[in-house]
C-alpha cells in the first residue's frame, strides 16, 4: 500500500503540486497502524454508495460487495481543503488543498478489508459470525464502524448526505473506549490503571444477565444495546462433587465463554483484533479479575493460548487466556470488587444516559505486559504514575479551572461549557430551554459552531476511476471546495433567516446594536453585488456572489452574537437549570460515582518497576490512559426514543 500526497496552494497561475509518496507503516503483527486503519476505512466508506444487495435469496440494505470495495481501494483519493488568512495579507482568505491517493492491488485491498473485519468495523451481512472477508461477499457496517465513521466525518468536514440513511436506520455504538498506544510500534500501553479501566467497562455497572434463548426476530439495535451494558453473563452448573450423593449441581455464577469475551472487547473498544483482545483478557487473568472455569476441548484439538507477564510493586505476575470455543471463564470476587458491583447496588440511576459520557482518563501506572502466543513471553515495565482526573462532579459544580478553583463569577460559565461538551447533558439542557421557550439560544449557538467548523475544513473521498472533474484543469479537491462554498453560503443565510431576520421563525432576543451591525454589513455587500438591500429575509439568488473573505466577516459577526447568547444562557438559564429535579438527580448520581472512583486516583506504585538509570528510554514520555468517545447521533436517537415513549405512556391511562 503506497499512499501519496499532493499539496496545491491557491494561485491564479497553472497549479503546481508538491507530491510525496511513502509506504503505509505496519506493526510487527503485519497490520497498519490503528489511526491509518480507521482513516482508510472511513475514507473507503465515504467513497462507496451503500445500496441494497441480494445474496442467498435475502436482501441487505446499506451494503457493499467485495468487488466494490476492492475497486475503490485500488485508487482511492481523499482531498482536504483548509481555509486560513493569507500570511501576506491577513484580510484575505486562502485555501490549501491536500490530496492523498491510496494505491493497492486487489489482493492488498482484500487484505486491508480483512483488517477492517478484524477490527469489527465491517461484518458479513449474510453471516455475522464469519470472520473472513470473502470473494463475492456482501458486507455492512457494524455499530463500531458507524461510531468511527461519524467521528471521521465530523472531524474532516465531509458532506456525507448519502450516509444519512445509514445512520438513521442502523444501530450505532453509543460509547467507545479507547486505549492509548505507543507511537513507536502502535502497541497498547498496558498498565494496572488501564487494565482496570478496561475491565470495569467490560464487566459493566452490574452483572449483565441476558436471555439464554434470544428471539430470532429480536431487533439488532435492541440486542446491541443489551450487549453494550457489559459482557453477557450466564450461570453454569457443575456436577455434584460426590456422584453417589443426590442433590442439585452447584451453580457457578458470572460465567462467559472465551469467544464471547473476545468479541465483546473488539466490539466496544479500540482493540483491533482477537489477538489484542486475548492479550488484554490475559491481563484480566493476571490481575485476578477473571479465572478459568473449564475447557472441555478434546485432547486432539489444538488451542491458542496467550500468556502475558509483567511486574509491579517488585513482584512478577503471569496471566494466561485460552482462545478455544469451549473455554469458559468467570468473574472472580476480586473482579466484582474492582467492578464495584456491590457498591453500586444501592446507587441512584442516572435520569438519562449521561453516565455514558464519563471519561476514564488516567496516566500509566506500572506494568507494561507484552504478550506472546503459547509460552513465549516478554517482560516490559515502567514506573507508576497516575494523573488526577478532573471529575464530572467538579465540572457540574463549575468550581474548577485549569486545576485550580475558579471564582464564583465563572462557575456558571464553566457549567455551561461542560453542558455544551457533553451530549447527554446538552440534550437535557435543550429540554429545559424548550420548556422555558428559549431553545433558540442553544440551537443558534450550536449551528454557528458547526458553521465555523465547516468553513475551516472540508474534505471529500472518491475512487479515482469514478471521479469527474467539474471542468478542464479543475482538480477533485477544487471541485469539492466550490460545491462546499456554495453550501456554506446557503448555511450562513439559513442561520440569518432562522434566528436574526425580523419576525423570523426562531428570532433571537439580542442587543439591537449587534443586529444593526450585521444588517448594515449585509446591506453593504448586497448593494455592491446586485444593487439590492435586505428586506426582511435574504433570498438565495441575492447571495450567490459571496466570497470566502466576506463569509469570514459574517462568521466574526455571528461569533459576537454567539458570545452574547452564551452569556445569556450562563447567567439566566443555567442557574435555573441546575435547580431542576432531573439535573439534581444527575448530580447526586455523579457524586456517588466519583466517590467510588477516588481510590484509583490515589494509586501509586511504592516501588519503581524499573531501577533508576536502567530505562532504555524507548517509551520516554509515553504513558497510558483510556478515554471514552460518545456518538452524538446515537445519543440523539436514544433521547428521541425516550421522548416518544414518554408521550405514548400516558395514553395507557386513558379510560376507554
Amino acid at each position: 500500500m503506497a499512499p501519496s500526497q499532493s499539496q496545491q496552494p491557491p494561485s491564479t497561475a497553472p497549479p503546481r503540486q508538491a507530491t510525496t509518496s511513502h509506504m503505509m507503516k505496519t506493526t510487527k503483527r503485519g497490520r497498519p497502524y490503528l489511526k491509518d486503519t480507521l482513516d482508510l476505512f472511513a475514507t473507503l466508506v465515504v467513497s462507496l454508495e451503500l445500496t441494497t444487495h441480494k445474496q442467498f435469496f435475502r436482501t441487505f440494505p446499506n451494503s457493499f460487495t467485495t468487488d466494490e470495495a476492492a475497486a475503490n481501494l485500488a485508487s482511492l483519493k481523499f482531498s482536504q481543503s483548509n481555509r486560513g488568512p493569507d500570511p501576506r495579507d491577513p484580510t484575505r482568505i486562502i485555501t490549501t488543498t491536500t490530496t492523498t491517493t491510496f494505491s493497492m492491488t486487489r489482493d492488498m485491498a482484500k487484505a486491508m478489508c480483512q483488517h477492517f473485519m478484524d477490527a469489527r468495523l465491517i461484518e458479513n451481512a449474510a453471516d455475522r459470525t464469519s470472520n473472513l472477508f470473502k470473494e463475492r461477499g456482501v458486507f455492512q457496517l457494524t455499530p463500531k464502524g458507524l461510531h468511527v465513521l461519524e467521528r471521521f466525518i465530523s472531524k474532516n468536514g465531509i458532506a456525507a448526505d448519502h450516509l444519512v440513511r445509514v445512520f438513521a436506520t442502523q444501530p450505532i455504538c453509543m460509547k467507545l473506549l479507547h486505549l492509548e498506544r505507543r507511537t513507536s510500534d502502535d502497541e497498547i500501553i498496558v498498565s494496572h490503571a488501564v487494565v482496570t479501566s478496561l475491565f470495569r467497562r467490560f464487566a459493566g455497572r452490574s452483572p449483565n444477565y441476558t436471555s439464554e434463548t434470544p428471539s430470532p426476530q429480536q431487533d439488532p439495535g435492541v440486542e446491541y444495546h443489551e450487549r453494550s451494558k457489559g459482557i453477557p453473563l450466564t450461570d453454569i452448573h457443575d456436577k455434584p462433587p460426590n456422584p453417589l450423593i443426590r442433590g442439585s449441581s452447584q451453580p457457578v455464577k458470572y460465567c462467559f465463554t472465551a469467544v464471547t469475551g473476545l468479541e465483546w472487547l473488539c466490539d466496544f473498544t479500540s482493540i483491533v483484533g482477537r489477538d489484542e483482545a486475548a492479550e488484554m483478557a490475559a491481563h484480566f487473568v493476571r490481575f485476578g479479575f477473571i479465572t478459568l472455569v473449564s475447557d472441555k476441548r478434546k485432547g486432539s484439538e489444538s488451542a491458542v493460548i496467550f500468556t502475558v507477564r509483567g511486574s509491579g510493586n517488585g513482584q512478577a505476575s503471569t496471566g494466561e487466556f485460552r482462545c478455544t470455543a469451549k473455554a469458559i471463564y468467570r468473574i472472580t470476587e476480586e473482579g466484582k470488587r474492582v467492578a464495584r458491583w456491590d457498591a453500586r447496588h444501592d446507587m441512584h440511576h442516572s435520569p438519562n444516559t449521561s453516565q455514558q459520557n464519563l471519561h476514564a482518563e488516567r496516566r500509566s501506572s506500572g506494568d507494561h505486559g507484552r504478550p506472546s502466543i503459547m509460552h513465549n513471553t516478554l517482560i516490559a515495565t515502567t514506573d507508576a504514575k497516575i494523573h488526577r482526573r478532573i471529575s464530572m462532579q467538579e465540572k457540574l459544580r463549575g468550581d474548577y479551572q485549569a486545576g485550580e478553583r475558579a471564582g464564583p463569577k465563572e462557575s456558571n460559565t464553566e457549567r455551561l461549557r461542560h453542558i455544551l461538551e457533553e451530549p447527554a447533558l446538552r440534550s437535557l439542557f435543550r429540554e429545559f430551554l424548550r420548556g422555558n421557550f428559549s431553545e433558540e439560544n442553544l440551537s443558534f449557538w450550536l449551528e454557528v459552531q458547526d458553521f465555523k467548523r465547516r468553513f475551516n475544513t472540508t474534505s471529500s473521498a472518491m475512487a479515482a476511476t469514478n471521479s469527474r472533474s467539474a471542468g478542464r484543469g479543475t482538480t477533485q479537491g477544487q471541485a469539492a471546495m466550490e460545491k462546499h462554498h456554495e453550501a456554506l453560503i446557503a448555511m450562513a443565510f439559513v442561520i440569518y433567516n432562522t434566528y436574526l431576520a425580523p419576525s423570523s421563525l426562531c428570532e433571537l432576543n439580542i442587543d439591537h446594536g449587534l443586529r444593526s451591525e450585521l444588517v448594515a454589513y449585509l446591506n453593504e455587500v448586497l448593494t455592491d453585488s446586485n444593487g439590492k438591500t435586505i428586506q426582511g429575509r435574504v433570498e438565495p439568488d441575492q447571495v450567490t456572489a459571496f466570497n470566502a473573505t466576506q463569509l469570514q466577516i459574517m462568521i466574526r459577526l455571528y461569533e459576537r452574537i454567539q458570545s452574547h447568547v452564551f452569556r445569556l444562557m450562563a447567567t439566566d438559564s443555567v442557574p435555573k437549570f441546575i435547580k431542576t429535579p432531573r439535573f439534581m438527580a444527575l448530580r447526586n448520581w455523579v457524586e456517588e460515582y466519583d466517590a467510588l472512583e477516588n481510590d484509583m486516583n490515589g494509586y501509586v506504585s511504592p516501588t519503581p518497576s524499573i531501577p533508576p538509570g536502567l530505562d532504555d528510554g524507548s517509551d520516554d514520555g509515553e504513558v497510558g490512559r483510556t478515554y471514552m468517545t460518545v456518538s452524538q447521533t446515537a445519543n440523539e436517537k436514544i433521547q428521541a426514543q425516550k421522548k416518544q415513549s414518554e408521550e405514548i405512556a400516558p395514553l395507557g391511562d386513558v379510560p376507554l
